[in-house]
């Protein structure tokens, strides 16, 4: 029986043999101190959480639980496998139903107002005196009393201050219980777009790279890896540990509103994209035996969704009740399945497979062959256990998209919870059914209670012992994904590192690289492009219509320049009168529109209008008489219909068609440039003969693309998505199926399909277009 030796911060562990010379040296490093180990792990710890220096064998290791002795999972000799199932049995129920919780978006400091709102000792920040690394109220009763040790990082003062707070965290969680770290994590932060809960966290003092689409558009898989190696090099200096991402989705419904934040509609280049994002945030420049192939910088990748949200009926999104279903009219769902099979369950790196997978809020209708449940996909059985796990042999962490345990809004189209298929439950007959499908976490839930609830919903059907095994079950992949990344070593930031780390200029200019190698040129009549800088170029306001946004919120008019002139000034003399200018740009969004009407519900229709990718405004006369799926038990019971047939919609740009031709009439013969910056496939047929040059981006800065257009840097970007001829191809294309539609030729006769694009000598043939063409 080994004694333990108590001394001031350090418990010598002493057996029959003699005590062994000290192999560690300990700094303090201000809020917590550094002490590594000769030939071993860096460790660090928080003296003010309570935690002590286990010296075993002349090594150090933390006494997470202060117990006094050297458990498996403090061990960091033990593989991480055996010391995650060590804890687990050690772990109470509560710890374990804390361990599933991940969090609601957190923003540092939190905000006053809005969705993602906290306080600070009651009071808003700006009104408390707290600093903006300080645990918010809610933060601290997550941590504290619900046991949560996933949480979800949105936007940042600044990396310095998302290292203090990540300290500040880690601090507190430490002294608790069993001492186990905070997985933070992130949404794509690296991006241009910052206008949905999904990407809530982009910009501020990180590198830029293009939307998950203009990756693709690269058509470079080593492109998209280098992303990957990169971004998980800052996420660690922020302390983010999980990537909530990549989104592998393949986008084969054209009209989807995250079309953007996929790698496209092909599955060959999908895959190859899913699978080298996912090589790049997980692998570790250096790996660590004991952590099965990972290393103390990489960061769990989270793909989500499964098995696709791509296929959304009529292109309408999950997020709301009015797009709840995904359908498979060309019998295509095997081919979805591809992004996660093929690429981010079979990576080259030494990692192996993504850790965790989100499914989508959608029901994948009709697709469950075994139960014939129509339920969202993380309350299903058979499209998770059956499928996911045992069929293709996952057992990596499974966690649910966000909410969807929380009752719906009133209306379809109100942003609140998404439990599409068991609206009719309690919340924690939700918690149960999730855990039954073999689902290990719970998004977007900061509150343990209805995880207990469910678990004494499950002792009363299948008995304690069961219950308590099932529990284990998901605390023991949940740990792994802390384990492996070297959190129960050490979760410490120091904040000058952080500060050189994140957006240094090799970082930034890798990213920036990528922008322009992501830039398409789609039209080039007459080699207008490049045009020689120092010329003069008018650039006519932007005009953004009343609309509603993602949270359903209403967004008033704008009329505004749509860049920041100051940056092309760099490039060209900017004028305001079209006489004066040399050439014009017309900056535009590509088209689309909102899948549900209030007001037509109001006046007894059935609420559900077209979803538009042209500019004019746009009567469904080819759309299906009869929707695929219907229903919603709540807000539209007698709703058995959701056709839009002889509807009319009006895109969210429609303001651009007018711009263009009153520009091309005001430039009296002088050449006119349109650079469209792509969210989904768009009708170019409107506008296409009316202008000289046309380039599309997927999420640039403005130097980006003036480099292209003042001819610094050759065009190679491909589209990685079809341009359809119409929307009749579009309402005639499958949701299902990729490359359905037909393509849009233009005066030039060039096809704009995929994999199209042009350089300065014409289309683009390379090796790039041999390997991903598509045999028709």
């Amino acid at each position: 029986m080994k004694k333990g030796i108590v001394l001031p911060a350090l418990i010598l562990l002493v057996g029959t043999q003699t005590y062994a010379q000290k192999k560690w040296t300990e700094t303090p490093k201000g809020s917590y101190s550094i002490v590594q180990n000769k030939g071993g792990q860096t460790l660090g710890y928080s003296p003010k959480s309570g935690v002590k220096i286990i010296q075993v064998d002349g090594l150090a290791f933390k006494d997470l639980n202060k117990n006094g002795k050297l458990d498996i999972y403090e061990d960091w000799r033990k593989p991480v496998a055996e010391r995650a199932k060590d804890l687990a049995t050690k772990m109470t129920v509560d710890q374990m139903a804390g361990l599933m919780l991940y969090s609601r978006h957190q923003s540092v400091p939190a905000q006053e107002a809005g969705m993602f709102t906290g306080t600070y000792n009651e009071k808003p920040f700006s009104k408390s005196g707290a600093k903006p690394s300080d645990l918010s109220d809610q933060q601290i009763a997550f941590l504290t009393n619900d046991n949560l040790r996933h949480v979800l990082m949105t936007s940042v003062q600044s990396p310095v201050i998302a290292a203090e707070w990540n300290n500040n965290i880690q601090a507190l969680v430490e002294g608790i219980g069993m001492g186990i770290p905070s997985n933070n994590s992130s949404d794509p932060r690296n991006g241009a777009n910052k206008d949905s809960e999904y990407n809530a966290g982009s910009g501020g003092s990180i590198s830029q790279w293009p939307e998950e689409l203009g990756l693709a558009a690269t058509f470079d898989p080593a492109i998209t890896e280098k992303f990957g190696s990169i971004a998980a090099k800052e996420y660690r200096a922020l302390g983010i540990t999980t990537a909530l991402s990549p989104q592998i989705d393949l986008a084969t419904e054209p009209r989807w509103n995250r079309f953007v934040g996929t790698f496209g509609e092909d599955p060959k280049l999908a895959t190859d994209m899913a699978r080298a994002y996912v090589d790049g945030f997980q692998t570790s420049p250096k790996s660590i035996a004991v952590y099965d192939g990972w290393g103390n910088q990489s960061v769990n990748a989270m793909v989500k969704h499964w098995p696709s949200g791509g296929p959304e009926e009529g292109g309408r999104d999950g997020h709301f009740a009015y797009g709840k279903f995904a359908v498979y009219p060309g019998n295509n769902f095997e081919t979805h399945l591809k992004t996660f099979l093929e690429g981010a369950f079979k990576l080259k790196g030494k990692t192996k497979k993504a850790s965790a997978v989100m499914p989508y809020y959608t029901i994948s209708y009709n697709q469950d062959k075994k139960y014939g449940e129509n339920v969202g996909n993380g309350f299903s059985k058979y499209i998770v256990t059956d499928l996911l796990r045992n069929k293709y042999g996952y057992d990596g962490v499974v966690c649910t998209d966000w909410l969807i345990t929380a009752n719906e809004g009133p209306t379809p189209d109100v942003f609140a919870g998404k439990s599409w298929g068991v609206e009719k439950l309690s919340i924690a007959e939700r918690h149960y059914k999730v855990m039954m499908a073999g689902v290990d976490q719970f998004g977007g839930n900061n509150d343990i209670k209805p995880v207990l609830e469910a678990y004494q919903i499950g002792i009363k059907e299948h008995g304690e012992t069961f219950m308590r095994k099932r529990f284990e079950q998901s605390a023991v992949r949940l740990l792994l994904n802390i384990f492996r990344v070297g959190l129960f070593e050490n979760s410490y930031l120091d904040a000058n590192e952080t500060k050189a780390i994140v957006g240094q200029p090799e970082f930034m200019k890798a990213g920036y690289d990528t922008q322009l190698k992501s830039i398409v040129m789609i039209k080039n009549q007459n080699k207008t492009l490049p045009i020689a800088k120092g010329k003069t170029v008018y650039i006519p306001k932007r005009v953004t219509p009343a609309s509603i946004n993602f949270f359903g919120q209403p967004s008033p008019e704008k009329i505004e320049y749509p860049i920041n002139l100051e940056l092309i000034k760099k490039y060209y003399t900017v004028t305001d009168d079209p006489a004066k200018a040399d050439f014009a740009i017309v900056f535009i969004k590509s088209p689309i529109s909102g899948g549900y009407s209030k007001a037509d519900r109001e006046a007894g229709g059935n609420g559900y209008v077209p979803i538009s990718l042209q500019l004019k405004d746009y009567t469904a006369v080819d759309a299906r008489a009869q929707s695929i799926a219907a229903g919603d038990p709540v807000v539209d019971p007698t709703i058995t219909n959701r056709s839009y047939l002889n509807k009319t919609s009006k895109s969210n740009s429609y303001p651009d068609l007018n711009t263009i031709l009153e520009t091309k009439k005001a430039m009296n013969g002088k050449p006119v440039l349109v650079s469209v910056n792509i969210s989904n496939p768009m009708v170019f047929g409107e506008f296409e003969k009316e202008v000289d040059a046309i380039v599309g981006e997927f999420g640039v800065q403005v130097e980006a693309l003036m480099d292209i257009i003042s001819g610094k840097t050759e065009p190679s970007g491909l589209l990685p998505l079809q341009m359809p001829l119409n929307m009749t191809t579009v309402e005639k294309q499958m949701e299902d199926v990729p490359h359905d539609m037909t393509p849009y030729i233009d005066a030039n006769g060039n096809v704009y399909d995929f994999g199209f694009g042009l350089n300065w000598k014409g289309v683009i043939k390379d090796a790039r277009t041999e390997k991903y063409s598509v045999k028709k």
